[in-house]
């Protein structure tokens, strides 16, 4: 008998079953949603043609949502998949509450997600509070520690959904995951 071990890496699994569940609720998602984001499509469509001053989209700016992640962790890339998930879920969620038309146009642009690297829990802090104070959108992510890192470990940190020029002020520096 094969054993997944012998095939790939638990890491490796772990990832590919993230993946998957992503996509799974993405089209289950799409099964309960879809319909209604078609005939929103369409009455815009219809609004705007019937609207002689309609705005157009790139007049505002490019929308981004940064997902910054602390490297002295060393965590798994299940691990650091699964805290980012965490990171953008909050935030959307906040974004949801807080800032719907920002929300609407970062969906507009195709939610552009960019994962970049910090050292440490004091840079992710520093950028936490330097985001705030922008007035942009932040989660920051602590872990449970049930598995690779102690508990209440700060694992990651998100920034907007907001216009990428005031995201970039707070994140421009930093390298890509």
């Amino acid at each position: 008998m094969v054993k997944i071990e012998d095939v790939m890496s638990p890491m490796t699994f772990n990832l590919m079953m993230s993946m998957g569940a992503g996509v799974l609720l993405g089209w289950l998602l799409k099964g309960k949603y879809g319909r209604q984001v078609v005939l929103r499509n369409e009455q815009a469509a219809e609004t705007a043609a019937a609207n002689e001053n309609v705005s157009t989209m790139g007049e505002t700016g490019e929308y981004k949502l940064v997902l910054v992640v602390r490297t002295d962790l060393k965590m798994g890339k299940g691990k650091v998949a699964a805290q980012c998930s965490h990171a953008a879920v909050s935030c959307y969620k906040q974004a949801a509450k807080r800032k719907p038309d920002m929300l609407k146009e970062w969906e507009h642009y195709g939610q552009p997600k960019v994962v970049l690297k910090a050292p440490d829990e004091e840079a992710l802090v520093e950028l936490a509070l330097k985001a705030r104070s922008l007035g942009l959108t932040t989660a920051i992510i602590q872990d449970a520690g049930r598995t690779q890192i102690a508990p209440g470990s700060r694992t990651v940190l998100g920034v907007g959904p907001g216009p990428a020029s005031l995201v970039d002020e707070v994140t421009g520096e930093l390298k890509l995951y």
